[in-house]
């Protein structure tokens, strides 16, 4: 133990482009493990354009899954805490895509294997789709409402330490940190998330819902597949390429939020606008998408037959996380502007 914690230890002190460089290593290892299998399961098949279309088909559900709002949310707002704390966190989206797509690959698997159970997991309403919906809807939707708050946190006394600037106070970088009630109460629940390979924990915990269109597409197609007979190995590239397209995005999404807000806390003076305007849009899109978890979830294990969280279970938020992009992108690209503007 103690010379995990020290291995530890020491990947945290590496310099920031070296980790860089271990993390897209591995993101180039999950693509170079889709291409092996694919290249493997149609030496000798003869079905080779329908295996490499559905390969495709899966690395772009692969890219679209990574901008669930769900997945931008819980990577943009476990940057914010991790930067408001002076850590470089280049992996948070990586680590949170790999736990993600663990749960995915493992359903591949057992799908290629001829496992039954894996169609009793996606099909609604049986007792195992039941129970992973809850710990998957559960946990994000606790996870969520907890880093919106934090972050929530953090929007007050940013917004507070701007209105003071604008008055001419000088202002301190620790002025952006969540402190307070909020914080105090939090930080026993936050308290096991202190390094960015934590994350994957909850990104594996969010995949146990299976509650995602993109999801339970993917595992049908392969499940479709494997009796078109399309090779194992062939179906075995599905599931690696749906893993490899969403740690790469997601790992990019971790990367770009890591720059935003240290951008604005390295320079709060001059950025305390900035600071705000993101990191509360950030607390606000967590807060809302737990509410329409937790409001699923609700309605899921309690039964309830009350319209409103039954519209909040019903709601697909899949396509929304787009909006949330373009948000984010605009901001930071206003805010570049008028920096640069301002010489």
């Amino acid at each position: 133990m103690t010379n995990v914690a020290a291995l530890y230890r020491e990947r945290d002190a590496l310099p920031l482009r070296t980790r860089l460089l271990w993390m897209f290593a591995a993101v180039a290892a999950l693509h170079a493990a889709a291409v092996v299998l694919v290249l493997s399961g149609t030496v000798t098949a003869g079905n080779r354009p329908l295996t490499l279309g559905l390969v495709l088909t899966a690395y772009l559900a692969g890219v679209k899954h990574s901008y669930d709002w769900d997945h931008l949310a819980a990577i943009d707002n476990s940057t914010r805490k991790f930067v408001a704390q002076r850590q470089e966190p280049v992996s948070v989206g990586f680590a949170f895509s790999l736990g993600h797509s663990s749960v995915v690959t493992l359903a591949g698997v057992l799908v290629v294997a001829g496992a039954s159970m894996v169609g009793g997991l996606m099909q609604e309403g049986t007792a195992g789709n039941v129970v992973l919906g809850l710990v998957g809807s559960g946990v994000s939707g606790l996870f969520l409402l907890a880093m919106g708050l934090f972050n929530g946190s953090a929007f007050t006394r940013s917004l507070s330490a701007y209105r003071r600037s604008r008055r001419g106070a000088a202002v301190d970088p620790g002025d952006l940190e969540p402190q307070g009630l909020v914080a105090r109460l939090l930080a026993g629940p936050l308290s096991g998330v202190r390094r960015p390979r934590n994350i994957f924990v909850i990104g594996f915990l969010f995949g146990l819902g299976f509650d995602t269109a993109t999801t339970i597409g993917l595992l049908m197609m392969t499940t479709a597949a494997s009796l078109a007979g399309v090779p194992p190995f062939a179906l075995l590239a599905l599931p690696f390429a749906f893993a490899a397209a969403m740690t790469l995005c997601d790992s990019l999404n971790g990367m770009a939020m890591m720059r935003m807000y240290r951008s604005a806390l390295d320079d709060p003076q001059r950025k305390l606008g900035f600071n705000a305007l993101v990191t509360g849009t950030s607390a606000l899109s967590a807060l809302f998408i737990a509410v329409i978890t937790l409001g699923g979830f609700f309605h899921a294990a309690f039964a309830l037959n009350d319209p409103l969280t039954a519209w909040l279970g019903s709601i697909d938020l899949g396509d929304a996380g787009l909006l949330l992009v373009a948000l984010l992108l605009a901001v930071w690209a206003a805010a570049a502007l008028k920096h640069r503007k301002a010489g």
